[in-house]
Formats: C-alpha cells, sequence, structure tokens
C-alpha cells in the first residue's frame, strides 16, 4: 500500500474509532476543517510511526507544519525517500 493510501486509510479508520465525521479528503483540505480533532490527528501520527517507522516530526530536519491533508502526505512521502 502507498503511503497515500496508508495515511488515507488511518484518517478514515480514525474518524470512525472517534465517532467524528470526515470530509472528503483532498490534497486542498484544510487539516483544520477535515473533521478531526488535535487528538485524532496525534493517534494518525503516533500509527504512521508503528506502521510505517516513519515519525518526520521528531527528526533532526527543520519541519514545516502540515496545514492540509495533502502537505501532511507529502510530509511522510519526503521522510519515506530519507529514510
Amino acid at each position: 500500500m502507498s503511503i497515500r493510501a496508508t495515511i488515507a486509510s488511518l484518517f478514515e479508520e480514525v474518524s470512525r474509532d472517534q465517532v467524528k465525521d470526515l470530509a472528503p479528503l483532498r490534497d486542498d483540505l484544510p487539516l483544520l476543517e477535515s473533521g478531526l480533532d488535535s487528538l485524532c490527528l496525534a493517534v494518525i501520527v503516533a500509527r504512521l510511526d508503528d506502521d510505517l517507522g516513519l515519525d518526520p516530526f521528531g527528526s533532526d530536519e527543520e519541519v514545516i507544519m502540515p496545514s492540509t491533508f495533502g502537505e501532511f502526505v507529502t510530509l511522510y512521502e519526503h521522510a519515506a525517500a530519507l529514510a
């Protein structure tokens, strides 16, 4: 499964688990308008660390916080390319 598909799947799974209405995932979707709160996003980040072995937020490289779904995916794709 691609990184994008893994992330999309986790967004959907966490939204179901937390009983949140997830907006349709598209690259320009602002994370603040996704229907998920900060706890949901933290769960997704932790699961991605477990599933992919990637934590771009814990790297020595300066990280620009993603504001859209597309930027979130790109952050993980970039981290995978450096791993």
